[in-house]
């Protein structure tokens, strides 16, 4: 990893209002990238325990309040992100921030209502983002119920193209084959692996790689470049026909607005009746049950043991991990587990939990891609940041504005920086898996991937 704090000029001054499971993320994150980080939250432990982890500045009090933004330094602050637990105290919160200092302003907003008004409310409080997780969460969620094959799903340039991990088999084709190989017998097109995880160590793979059973690999290609492959290679790449929800929260709700227009049959299994009512009136096209989700005979007389894909989104991360072990056990499903906690990230990691949803390092990643394009200077931005592998490795898509020490150059002739891989290359509609003599041009996108962390610029790929 770099050292950011040496080689990166000083950063931002950034005020975070809530210390709570995302406003901890971000205070990690944001740190570890040399930014000045003041805090604010009513609990003074909570603000206690992250200055000492972290080495930041903290206020305790409403961070709604005038006279607390005035102590925390909003006059000077570049930035205030609100991620308490009202969605109502974090857009005053930025109201309040506007109003007084000269700075971005991040609201984190949850319910529906609002999250259907997030334009017309980021327009007219003059806010830089409206962040929702559990939608975010579910966008991630249906991606992968689109493409159950894979662990992950990660998109850039709107969808056009896609990062996308899975685990290999014992019994698949691409076992003992080195990726030279491949290339001369066209097993793939138009795909590039980027990372590759064997025995909880990462490698940033070169043409000599050679594949084995239970890697975990990772490739970029464009989405329908990405579906042939995984054809060839004797992947399943059909869409799940349905889905078992645990739990009728907001996540629950947003999963099933984006999965029942697919096509997808959807069954909510949530506990209060009155929820269940109101789920019954706003998703009139889903099958909602009352009832103790986590009940086995419940379970098994609803069908789990038949049902395509199988997704607890339950409040208490416990009660996801043991229903997902047990979904493994009864059915062919294909499970995801939302995860809100990362605590004991190591035995996690050892469960056969399939795909695992952290909705908080989504919002975190968004809230970090923001600040970076931020930061850097005009001639690239960061358009989207994906954390892989327990963050150790980034995948950043970068907008090339203007012309640069990057731009115009073949790529054999740049001096790249180790361990990072120039992906992809997306130019006027079309992806490019770049070879050495492929340049980088004005108005691209660029996707890499590197196990370095902290970039703001495309320039930052150079030695």
């Amino acid at each position: 990893m770099l050292n950011i704090k040496s080689q990166k000029e000083k950063g931002l001054n950034i005020i975070i209002v809530g210390c709570g499971k995302v406003g901890a993320t971000l205070t990690e994150q944001l740190s570890r990238e040399s930014h000045d980080i003041t805090l604010i939250d009513k609990n003074p432990l909570k603000i206690q325990h992250l200055a000492n982890a972290y080495d930041v500045m903290g206020v305790t009090g409403n961070g709604a309040s005038y006279n607390v933004q005035m102590e925390a330094g909003i006059e000077d602050a570049d930035l205030l992100i609100a991620v308490t637990d009202s969605d109502e105290l974090n857009l005053l919160c930025c109201t309040v921030a506007k109003r007084v200092g000269n700075c971005a302003a991040i609201a984190r907003v949850r319910t529906p209502d609002y999250s259907e008004e997030s334009s017309y409310l980021r327009e007219k409080l003059g806010l830089a983002m409206i962040i929702n997780p559990e939608l975010a969460a579910a966008r991630e969620v249906a991606r992968l119920l689109y493409l159950p094959t894979a662990l992950e799903v990660n998109s850039f340039a709107h969808g056009q193209v896609e990062l996308i991990t899975f685990k290999l088999p014992k019994d698949n084709i691409l076992v003992k084959k080195t990726i030279a190989s491949l290339g001369k017998k066209n097993v793939f097109q138009n795909v590039l692996f980027c990372a590759v995880e064997r025995g909880g160590k990462i490698t940033i793979p070169s043409g000599d790689f050679r594949f084995a059973a239970d890697d975990i690999i990772s490739f970029v290609s464009s989405r329908e470049g990405s579906r042939n492959f995984l054809k060839k290679t004797g992947f399943e790449i059909k869409q799940v026909n349905s889905t078992m929800i645990i739990g009728g929260g907001k996540a629950a709700y947003y999963l099933a607005k984006q999965l029942l227009p697919m096509g997808i049959d959807v069954k909510i299994i949530e506990n209060d009746i009155k929820r269940c009512d109101e789920l019954s009136a706003i998703l009139p096209d889903a099958i909602i049950i009352n009832g103790d989700g986590t009940n086995e005979e419940l379970l098994m007389e609803e069908g789990i043991e038949y049902v395509e894909s199988f997704v607890p989104l339950t409040g208490i991360d416990e009660e996801n991990i043991l229903l997902t072990l047990f979904a493994r056990e009864v059915s062919n499903a294909k499970v995801i587990t939302k995860i809100n906690r990362i605590n004991f990230k190591g035995v996690i990691n050892n469960l056969d939990l399939g795909s695992v949803v952290y909705p908080k390092y989504i919002t975190a990643e968004t809230i970090i891609a923001y600040v970076r394009a931020k930061k850097a200077s005009m001639d690239s931005n960061i358009e989207t940041l994906y954390h892989m592998f327990d963050s150790r490795v980034e995948a950043i898509e970068f907008m090339v504005e203007e012309a640069s020490e990057v731009t115009n150059v073949p790529i054999m002739d740049m001096k790249l920086k180790k361990n990072l891989l120039l992906c992809c290359i997306h130019r006027e509609g079309h992806t490019i898996i770049p070879s050495g003599t492929d340049m980088i041009m004005p108005g691209d996108k660029v996707v890499i991937v590197t196990t370095h962390t902290g970039f703001d610029n495309i320039q930052d790929i150079l030695l």
